[in-house]
């Protein structure tokens, strides 16, 4: 194709690299393919080949499961799509595409439309697909005509029905054709079922029309699938920093038949500072080659999938003659460690599709303790709100965990045995009276009072408790702490059509502390009828053409206006808006931005779901959540915002109706400048808005320090500096509240909650800071001299008086904290990691070479504590 040609396509640029590449000048352009006419994709037999061919030359792709290469695929459909009506001429489903809009011969358009068709026809056994660019003077009629149509107002409704009503004249799957001539789509797969139009009906450039018709479609899923039972093997096991010393056979090779599915997890994979702080470790290889060579020796299985939060590691294996059928794979990982961020608590998770049914794995490591079984409950739930899926529709709302047909929880929860001493409990295992012990067991109390895991299944427990063990033996623990056994390792399930055939610990490995479990289930997965699936979508496609355009679509609103009240920082606020479909026809909503704005709500405010589809006299709840963080509390602590808000609810082919959201906004101290503070001699409830405003103007000699940073320092001092795992473990949520409430009205005098609670409470006031302890402005200096410690002192002796102040009365305090290291198990370098990205922000995202930097500089001021 020529270079004038080639500006009227998009294009797909093909590098290639000799190294990993990590600069532009570690690749190299190797090709253009423009995305014409000539062109096609072809999916092969495995989801992640794929074929691109354009004229004589072909080239194979090896793309990763996942989102990414969905849309990638999608853009390339998408670019391709738009030569739609230039390629009608040499399609012979152009007939039936024909039969499909007679109804159009009406319109204000059809002269130009029918014009194309009849130009098309015309030219149908001569023209060659190159004569049809755009510059070909034979062509110019038809192009211009096509061009004209295509920038018309219904062509967007046209081209969506097309394509429907072209797929739903096709058998499925859908067979490849014996020449590029005959095909009718561009991206093909081996396993065309319900699931593919499915994901094509969720793309953006598709709208009401398609979401009726697969809303209709999952209604009547029953008339066009059927169950087909499939083994998954699910695997726990804490290794507890350990290197694979034994072969995995006797775990995961123990079922009589190879299973078609594996999910194996493990906890506490590398107990190591680089591991924890950078998330990088060798131990992940090691335990993927100790797996693979002890997966059953009677199939042969496929990697799908690998995701690893520091030592939560969740490995994702199929048997090959199922790879074809998986697809949709995403994984994620939330970790649940102090400030809700650090990884060495947490879960991990990937969801897939198989056939027709959609699948979620969890891999989790709660928190630890045995009277810590209210921090377990939160992490729970922290996992299920905060662990979200992105769909291949970017515009949809992320996919939950729950939001699964299936959903399958192993891991370490660390629930333990309570209310028995270490001997009852021992004795009670000697005699295999599991049936007592697991009475007493917190999971089981905590899953009986509805706290956690609500809704799910556990099989019951026939095996001894799997913590803890002398490493390299079957005794228990033999330590000073002498711990209590406990089932702390566990697998549970969530869903329908699941049969669980066995449940069970290995004690033949004797790596770990822990033993690790096993349970196979049996699970009915949905598969998809070809030829009940086309009667049921062209029965669907019928109707919705007979209601279409008969009716406008309206709501009635259970409110329009809702408020706030006392709105606190980190605290969730929600009400409920409930919209009932009171018109003749389906509808779909969406919230949507209002002149000169980017979102369609303030940054404090969203609504769940922000779109959706609600059925003819159906309805739907819409969560209204006011969530105050970081970056919306220091406007609105001052005064500068305020708890104000208009919503725009529109209805497609409808009209829009607004919704008013106000409330009143209680100022923190967490958010609130430093300077600010120093200023502030009561407690920051009691100053009235219009004071909080004026407060860097004030002549009045400052305070020292904030005195509610003084109130967590001076708490922490007295009670914690032997406290065992201090900045470490994570608070409970309840008592920072209490906290939080306590610094803002200063009732009552002395701090309430855990030593734990209070030094969260601590970091999120000094990662809720506008300005860091370190000014913005320092940073580049910060980062420059860091190798110096008495440069580094130069730099901090030249903060403002209030920040100085603070950054010095920090590092003594740590320092403390460091002569205790005995008791409370810190370092230098885990308080460097802690503290110094929270004393040094950097205006922009800071970048892993940066992170290590701010650690030197701020170890120079840690150096006396350590010594």
């Amino acid at each position: 194709m020529s270079e004038s040609l080639l500006k009227y396509f998009t294009k797909i640029f093909i590098y290639t690299h000799r190294r990993m590449a990590i600069t532009a000048d570690d690749v190299s352009l190797e090709d253009i393919i423009p995305i014409s006419l000539d062109f096609a994709v072809v999916e092969g037999k495995q989801q992640s080949d794929v074929r691109i061919t354009y004229k004589d030359n072909e080239l194979e792709l090896k793309l990763p499961f996942g989102s990414h290469s969905r849309l990638f695929l999608s853009e390339v459909n998408k670019a391709w799509s738009g030569r739609f009506f230039l390629m009608c001429s040499v399609y012979p489903p152009i007939k039936h595409l024909k039969g499909s809009i007679r109804k159009w011969r009406t319109c204000k358009h059809s002269n130009i439309f029918w014009k194309i068709l009849g130009l098309c026809e015309m030219k149908h056994s001569k023209v060659r697909r190159s004569a049809l660019l755009p510059g070909r003077s034979c062509n110019q009629q038809l192009y211009n005509a096509s061009m004209d149509f295509l920038q018309s107002r219904p062509c967007e409704m046209f081209l969506s029905r097309s394509v429907l009503t072209l797929a739903s004249l096709l058998p499925l799957p859908l067979v490849c054709a014996s020449s590029r001539e005959d095909r009718d789509d561009l991206v093909r797969s081996s396993s065309h079922t319900a699931s593919n139009k499915a994901q094509i009906l969720t793309m953006p450039q598709f709208g009401l029309r398609d979401n009726l018709i697969k809303c209709e479609l999952l209604k009547n899923e029953d008339l066009y699938t059927y169950l087909e039972s499939f083994s998954f093997f699910l695997g726990t096991y804490n290794v507890n920093g350990q290197t694979p010393k034994e072969s995995l056979r006797p775990w995961l090779s123990c079922t009589l038949h190879p299973p078609d599915i594996y999910c194996v997890g493990f906890q506490e994979l590398d107990l190591s500072k680089e591991a924890f702080f950078f998330n990088d470790t060798p131990k992940e290889q090691e335990w993927t080659k100790a797996v693979s060579e002890a997966l059953h020796p009677d199939a042969k299985y496929a990697l799908v999938k690998l995701v690893r939060l520091v030592g939560i590691m969740l490995i994702f294996y199929v048997k090959k003659e199922h790879a074809e059928f998986i697809s949709d794979v995403e994984a994620e990982n939330v970790g649940t460690g102090i400030m809700g961020r650090m990884g060495n608590k947490g879960a991990v998770s990937i969801r897939f599709r198989f056939h027709n049914s959609d699948i979620c794995v969890v891999n989790s490591h709660l928190a630890a303790h045995i009277d810590e079984y209210e921090r377990r409950n939160q992490d729970f739930k922290d996992i299920c709100s905060r662990l979200q899926f992105r769909q291949l529709d970017i515009t949809q709302p992320p996919l939950t965990i729950m939001k699964h047909n299936v959903v399958l929880w192993i891991g370490d929860l660390n629930y333990r045995i309570s209310d028995l001493d270490v001997d009852s409990v021992k004795e009670l295992i000697s005699k295999k009276d599991f049936e007592a012990l697991h009475s007493f067991d917190q999971l089981k109390r905590q899953i009986d009072e509805e706290a956690v895991f609500v809704g799910f299944e556990e099989g019951p427990i026939n095996f001894q408790p799997t913590y803890k063990y002398d490493t390299g033996s079957d005794k228990w623990d033999t330590s000073e702490k002498c711990r209590v056994p406990a089932w702390c390792d566990r697998i549970l399930w969530k869903g329908k059509n699941i049969k669980q055939q066995h449940y069970q610990s290995h004690m033949a490995l004797k790596t770990s502390d822990h033993k690790p479990v096993s349970s196979l289930m049996v699970i009915g997965i949905k598969r998809v009828n070809s030829e009940a699936y086309k009667k049921t979508f062209e029965e669907i496609v019928r109707t919705i053409d007979k209601m279409e355009n008969e009716c406008i679509p309206s709501v009635t609103l259970s409110r329009r206006e809702f408020y706030f009240k006392d709105v606190k920082f980190m605290q969730h606020h929600a009400e409920t808006l409930r919209l009932f479909n009171d018109g003749q026809v389906p509808c779909q909503f969406e919230f949507i931005q209002k002149p000169n704005e980017t979102t369609y709500c303030k940054p404090w405010l969203t609504a769940n779901p922000p779109k959706g589809f609600i059925a003819q006299g159906g309805s739907v709840d819409i969560d209204l959540e006011v969530f105050v963080n970081r970056s919306t509390a220091p406007d609105l602590n001052c005064g500068k915002q305020q708890i104000e808000d208009i919503l725009v609810l529109h209805l497609e082919r409808g009209k829009d109706y607004f919704i008013s959201v106000t409330g009143n906004y209680l100022p923190s101290c967490f958010g609130t400048s430093i300077q600010s503070l120093c200023q502030l001699r009561e407690p920051i409830r009691d100053m009235p808005q219009s004071v909080l405003l004026e407060l860097v103007e004030t002549a009045e000699k400052p305070l020292d320090i904030p005195k509610e940073l003084w109130m967590m320092v001076d708490h922490l001092f007295r009670n914690a500096v032997k406290q065992e795992d201090i900045f470490q473990q994570p608070g409970l949520r309840s008592e920072f509240a209490e906290i939080r409430d306590c610094l803002d009205t200063g009732m009552p005098d002395s701090l309430p909650g855990s030593n734990h609670s209070v030094a969260e409470a601590l970091l999120l006031f000094l990662d809720a800071l506008p300005e860091p302890v370190v000014p913005f402005s320092f940073y580049p200096q910060c980062l420059e001299c860091c190798s110096s410690a008495s440069q580094c002192e130069t730099v901090i002796s030249l903060l403002p008086q209030c920040h100085k102040n603070v950054f010095n009365y920090l590092a003594a305090f740590l320092c403390e904290l460091l002569k205790n290291s005995a008791s409370n198990r810190l370092d230098v370098t885990i308080l460097a990691t802690i503290f110094a990205s929270l004393l040094l922000r950097s205006p922009k995202k800071q970048v892993l070479a940066e992170k290590r930097k701010t650690q030197e500089f701020f170890q120079h001021f840690l150096a006396t504590g350590s010594s």
